[in-house]
C-alpha cells in the first residue's frame, strides 16, 4: 500500500520569502527598525525574570538606602550602582521596566484578542444576517463610538469593580481591564468585518455553498472569514499600540493595574511625583519604553497597511 501521507514542500519558505508582503518587508528600513525594535522589548518583559538583575517587587530584596540613586552613579551609602538608576523605594528602574513591560504587553494582547473575537463575531452576524440584526448592532456601534475610548473603558472599569467582591478586586484587577479596553474597542472591528461580509456574501463561492446546503456557521468560518482578515489584522496590529496606551493611561490615572503588579503606565505614575525634585530617570526611562513599544507597533501597523493594499504594490 502506498504511503499517501502528504509531505511538507520544500520550496513553502523559498515562496514565502519571495511574496509580496516579504519583499515590501526586505526593501522597508523603517519597518524592519520597527520590527527589531518591538522584538527586543518583547524579548526582554517575556524573559524579564532570568534578564532583570533584581526582583523590583520582592520586598526581601529592596534597601530603602538605595533609594534616589542616579543612574551609572554609585550610592552614596551603599556604594551600588545601576544602570538606570532607582526610585524612591530603592527599586531598580530597569528591572521595574522590564517586569512593568510585561504586564503592559499581556494587557495590550489580550484586550486586542478580546476586542477581535467580539467584533469579528458580531461584524460577520450583522453582515451576514443583515435586515434588523444588522440595524441593532450597528447602531449599538454608532452610539459606541460618540464616545472617547478611554472614557467608556473608565466606565466599564468602574462598573465591573462594583460587582467584584472587595477580596478579589485586586486579583481580578488586570482581567476587569482586559474587559473594559476591549469593550471599548471591538467597534472598529465589527464595523470593517460588517462591510467585508456584505461584500464577500453576494459572490459565487458563498452562493455555491449555500446551494450545496452548508450551514451558515459553516460558512462563515471557512469561507468568508479567510477573505476578511486582511483588514482585520492590520487593525489589530495598530489597535495593539492603542490598547497598551489606553492601559498605561488608565493605570497612570490610578484605576488600571494593582499597585503590586506595577505596569509601565503605573511606573510614569510614580516618576511624575519626582519629576521636579530633580529625580527625572524615574520618568523618563518608562516613558521612553512606553514610547519606543507605540511607535514601533504602529510603524509595523502602518506598513502592514500599505503592504495588504494592492493599490499600492
Amino acid at each position: 500500500m502506498s504511503d499517501i501521507t502528504p509531505k511538507p514542500d520544500p520550496n513553502a519558505f523559498a515562496r514565502a520569502w519571495d511574496s509580496d508582503i516579504a519583499w515590501s518587508f526586505r526593501h522597508s528600513p523603517l519597518a524592519i527598525f520597527a520590527a527589531l525594535t518591538s522584538l527586543i522589548i518583547i524579548f526582554a518583559a517575556i524573559f524579564a525574570p532570568w534578564l532583570a538583575p533584581h526582583d523590583p517587587f520582592n520586598p526581601a530584596s529592596l534597601n530603602l538606602m538605595d533609594g534616589f540613586t542616579p543612574p551609572m552613579e554609585p550610592n552614596q551609602f551603599t556604594g551600588n550602582v545601576y544602570w538606570l538608576g532607582t526610585d524612591n523605594q530603592g527599586r531598580d528602574v530597569f528591572s521595574t521596566i522590564l517586569y512593568g513591560a510585561r504586564i503592559s504587553l499581556f494587557v495590550g494582547f489580550m484586550a486586542v484578542l478580546f476586542a477581535m473575537v467580539l467584533g469579528i463575531t458580531l461584524g460577520l452576524i450583522a453582515g451576514y444576517r443583515g435586515g434588523w440584526v444588522d440595524s441593532v448592532l450597528m447602531r449599538v456601534a454608532d452610539v459606541q463610538l460618540t464616545f472617547p475610548s478611554i472614557l467608556l473603558a473608565l466606565l466599564i472599569f468602574g462598573v465591573a469593580r462594583g460587582f467584584i467582591p472587595p477580596a478579589y478586586r485586586e486579583a481580578m484587577a488586570i482581567w476587569v481591564l482586559i474587559v473594559a479596553i476591549g469593550l471599548s474597542d471591538w467597534v472598529q472591528y465589527a464595523r470593517v468585518v460588517r462591510g467585508a461580509t456584505m461584500v464577500e456574501k453576494s459572490k459565487e463561492y458563498v452562493q455555491a455553498a449555500r446551494v450545496i446546503g452548508a450551514h451558515p456557521v459553516k460558512i462563515l468560518i471557512r469561507h468568508i472569514l479567510p477573505n476578511v482578515m486582511g483588514p482585520v489584522l492590520v487593525i489589530a496590529t495598530i489597535g495593539l499600540a492603542l490598547a497598551i496606551i489606553a492601559e498605561a493611561t488608565l493605570s497612570f490615572l490610578g484605576v488600571g493595574v494593582p499597585p503590586t503588579q506595577p505596569s509601565l503606565g503605573t511606573l510614569i505614575r510614580i516618576g511624575q511625583g519626582f519629576l521636579f525634585s530633580g529625580e527625572w530617570w524615574i520618568l523618563l526611562f518608562p516613558a521612553i519604553t512606553l514610547l519606543a513599544l507605540a511607535l514601533s507597533v504602529n510603524l509595523l501597523g502602518d506598513w502592514l497597511r500599505d503592504a495588504l493594499n494592492p493599490r499600492l504594490r
